[in-house]
């Protein structure tokens, strides 16, 4: 294979390339309705936290933590700046030496010369030796079951104690897109059966999957870990809204319990083992309109009843009527925390941790063992949080101390950041950078909720309880002063320096008649491509600086910066979407819907030393797909490749794509692998 690097750059004159179909079935078609936030807060400007040098949790929970190099997702520190001469990541021979590929439009994933990949599980693959064989034609709800579900989304690999290159393989899957599922499908015509198929589509799944020595590659087995969990599957509540009346229904009075998890997307691994799933476009399911005025108003903040519901879920269960069950929605929205250790466990809604868009759950351990959760609401004009628990982490993987680890997100405090940038008079909606350092600024952490133990939580926002800001997180940030940002979607910090960065994806509304004008975090007028925030945090307290990494775009457009890098020896780059990092402390950034003509793809980036800002393409996905999922390890890139073939002309009969199995088939949603050949390391 033998692309020319970065030779190809596209006009900088598009709009997202995401197709109305998948603006439909993923997020109810956001981006075309009336924006959710319309409080008087000010706009998300700026970014940032000084995060501390840090090593690994001594201790049992060793093992666990050692989850994919690029999502190593918790670590302890002196809470002292880091320094970045100690990890010179970037420097020759560190993780990015790799030859760029070029943008490009083909129907596989492309990936740089001198580098292997394999299709590790692919929708409808069987999970468990009495699984049926996928059939596209012939599907079944109770085969979905035990097959892999729909639109893989976020991933993570975390390794079997005590069995070498083994590990569990835990994926989310984020929504259904029926037309591409089921021939001949429309919205008037859908059946109980499609119903009852997309329920078992949605959620997670659980794999084992066994390395292979001298490659990345991954190879899936029916083990004692392998479970679904589906939109049927009973998930408990915890935290100060669990038994409220507000999360009670008709099926459920004591609003302690709910069948199933909706909209998955980006997650994390806490310290323990135990994944987080975030819950995002969950307004997408419900119908309706609550009787009660004041209910229907809450309802619209966050965009219940005012999206496209192409699947009418409402007409086969009443749960998904809002005018029948108008609590029902309150019960969606959340992050989920499940154990892939134990398949017969319950998993965990964690109202604590607020209800809105989740897109992250990101974890960062300081010294003392207090864990800090990072959060961003996926929406236009949307904020950025943190949890600060109040328990402290115990290492090890006894009964006792896993016992006391798995309730350390039910109790601490949530926040939500308000920012201001360094150069407010310089800032035009150009892009045009503001200072020879950049686009800095400061800011706050406003605290909105104490989560406390025996239902003595503390509401921090006046006119509300306590119940009502976990329920009702977006109005209480409202309430707060919280500053609005451009789509605040991954947000993870850096194991290896303890920085935090935050993916931006877009925003063409910003500087529009009637939204906010641009600022400094957000520097541009009807934003297309998105930036990324670096941000320095004083974790456990309540202040932080930031600057602009990325504002990403066409690097030959006067509107892009790369860190002060030379924009002649970086590859373009659009939309970003999820971030991880490799076991150097490189960036690594996921794209969805690309504004540069070219498919999304995946790009690394240096973040200390002379090539800061050096951005790079290493693989694009099929046409129509999307990037999620990244975990780069030392031997290997792990992402889904989500909705390929999505095109709003497309249909089973007509596929645009046929990955990854070619020839007629129908294109399915798979994790992929990528090596290095003859067992070298990634960028090395």
């Amino acid at each position: 294979m033998n692309l020319k690097p970065l030779a190809l750059f596209v006009k900088h004159d598009g709009q997202s390339s995401r197709t109305s179909m998948t603006c439909q079935y993923k997020c109810g078609n956001a981006c075309f309705h009336e924006v959710s936030n319309t409080s008087d807060g000010a706009y998300f400007g700026d970014i940032v936290s000084a995060l501390s040098r840090r090593g690994v949790l001594k201790g049992g929970a060793a093992a666990v933590l050692a989850v994919g190099a690029g999502s190593v997702l918790a670590a302890c520190g002196d809470d002292a700046p880091a320094d970045p001469a100690a990890n010179p990541a970037g420097s020759p021979g560190t993780g990015t030496e790799f030859t760029a590929i070029a943008p490009n439009t083909r129907d596989e994933v492309v990936i740089p010369d001198g580098y292997e990949q394999q299709v590790v599980i692919r929708w409808g693959d069987p999970l468990f030796a009495d699984s049926p064989k996928f059939d596209f034609d012939n599907q079944t709800a109770a085969a979905q079951a035990k097959q892999f579900g729909f639109n893989a989304d976020y991933a993570a690999l975390l390794p079997v104690e005590g069995a070498p290159n083994k590990y569990v393989l835990v994926v989310s899957h984020e929504y259904t897109t029926e037309p591409m599922m089921f021939r001949g499908f429309t919205p008037d015509t859908v059946t109980q059966a499609q119903y009852e198929i997309a329920l078992a589509a949605h959620g997670l799944t659980v794999v084992e999957v066994q390395g292979e020595a001298g490659t990345g590659k991954l190879t899936t087995g029916f083990g004692k870990y392998n479970r679904r969990i589906t939109a049927t599957t009973e998930i408990g509540f915890t935290g100060p809204a669990a038994g409220s009346d507000l999360l009670k229904t008709s099926v459920d009075a004591t609003g302690t319990k709910v069948l199933g998890t909706l909209n998955n997307c980006g997650g994390g691994v806490t310290p323990w083992g135990t994944v987080l799933s975030g819950e995002e476009n969950f307004n997408g399911y419900f119908a309706g309109e609550a009787a009660d005025p004041a209910v229907a108003a809450r309802h619209k903040r966050y965009g219940v009843g005012k999206v496209d519901i192409p699947r009418h879920w409402e007409r086969f269960d009443k749960r998904f009527d809002v005018a029948q069950e108008p609590n029902e929605a309150n019960r969606f929205g959340w992050t989920l925390e499940i154990d892939p250790f134990d398949a017969s466990s319950t998993p965990v809604k964690h109202t604590a941790l607020g209800r809105f868009k989740h897109e992250s759950a990101e974890i960062y351990v300081t010294s003392d063992g207090t864990v800090v959760l990072y959060m961003g609401d996926d929406e236009r004009f949307e904020y950025m949080y943190k949890f600060v628990s109040s328990k402290k982490v115990q290492s090890g993987t006894g009964a006792a101390a896993r016992r006391h680890n798995m309730t350390i997100l039910s109790e601490g405090t949530l926040y939500v950041a308000k920012v201001t940038g360094d150069h407010p008079d310089k800032i035009d909606g150009t892009g045009k950078v503001p200072s020879d350092k950049g686009f800095t600024g400061t800011g706050q952490w406003l605290p909105l909720l104490e989560a406390r133990a025996d239902g003595q939580s503390k509401s921090l926002v006046d006119g509300m309880s306590a119940a009502e800001v976990a329920v009702f997180t977006r109005i209480a940030a409202d309430k707060a002063g919280a500053t609005k940002m451009d789509r605040p979607e991954d947000i993870q910090p850096n194991p290896k320096t303890g920085k935090v960065y935050v993916a931006l994806t877009n925003n063409t509304n910003r500087g529009k008649e009637g939204f906010a004008g641009p600022d400094e975090a957000n520097p541009r007028n009807q934003n297309k491509n998105g930036q990324i925030l670096e941000i320095t945090d004083d974790h456990k307290g309540t202040s932080f600086t930031w600057t602009l990494l990325l504002v990403c775009g066409d690097p030959t457009a006067a509107d892009t910066y790369f860190a002060g890098f030379d924009k002649t020896k970086v590859s373009p780059i659009s939309c970003p979407d999820n971030v991880a990092f490799d076991p150097y402390g490189n960036l690594w950034i996921s794209t969805d819907g690309n504004a540069l003509k070219s498919n999304d793809g995946l790009f690394s980036v240096v973040l200390d030393g002379p090539n800061r800002g050096e951005t790079k393409q290493f693989l694009t996905v099929p046409i129509g797909a999307e990037t999620c999922g990244p975990i780069i390890e030392e031997n290997r890139v792990v992402v889904c490749v989500q909705h390929p073939g999505e095109s709003d002309t497309a249909t089973p009969d007509k596929p645009v794509s046929h990955w990854p199995e070619g020839g007629t088939a129908q294109p399915r949603a798979s994790v992929v692998v990528v090596w290095k050949k003859n067992g070298g390391r990634i960028g090395r």
